[in-house]
């Protein structure tokens, strides 16, 4: 059922039969997942804010919510096909990083633009949810960041303790 049980049936399957979608995951295991939700989030909320700038006087600002959107959809097909698994030669976490950072800071300036600066009450919505947005741009980004700074660490200390390694072994120890 919805959401997953955590802990799984501990009966093992028949050996005939065997579950389809066990061995791949798709998008109802992604969805089960912070970064899912975050992607459904995200798309959601730049879907609601384009639908809204559509119909204020504010559509000039149309294009970064739609942008956003198709982002976002990309990111949710990308992590649920898992295209960072197939793809090693992109920086997967460097360029959703980078789109929330964008993302977050496009939806702050044009939100309180529209809010100001506009006074039908479409562009007052497109601005809340546009803030709504941020807020939930903004958490993606810190998760990936901190995400990003963990593997750095870890991967920072591997290389030095395989550095030193190597240079103990390419010392000329017979020099004494």
């Amino acid at each position: 059922m919805w959401p997953p049980d955590p802990d799984p049936d501990p009966d093992p399957e028949p050996a005939g039969r065997s579950q389809p979608g066990a061995a791949v995951p798709g998008l109802r295991a992604l969805l089960c997942s912070l970064k899912g939700r975050l992607l459904l989030a995200e798309s959601g909320l730049s879907f609601i804010t384009f639908v809204c700038y559509v119909a204020s006087s504010a559509s000039a600002f149309l294009t970064a919510p739609l942008l956003e959107f198709l982002l976002a959809l990309f990111f949710l097909f990308a992590d649920a096909m898992q295209l960072n698994d197939k793809w090693q030669g992109l920086c997967w976490p460097m360029m959703d990083f980078l789109r929330c950072v964008t993302a977050a800071l496009i939806y702050f300036a044009i939100s309180i633009t529209a809010v100001a600066k506009y006074s039908d009450g479409a562009s007052k919505a497109a601005g809340v949810f546009g803030f709504f947005a941020t807020i939930v741009f903004a958490i993606d980004f810190y998760l990936i960041f901190n995400d990003v700074a963990k593997f750095l660490k870890q991967g920072g200390s591997a290389d030095e303790t395989t550095a030193n390694k190597e240079e103990e072994e390419n010392s000329d120890s017979d020099s004494d």
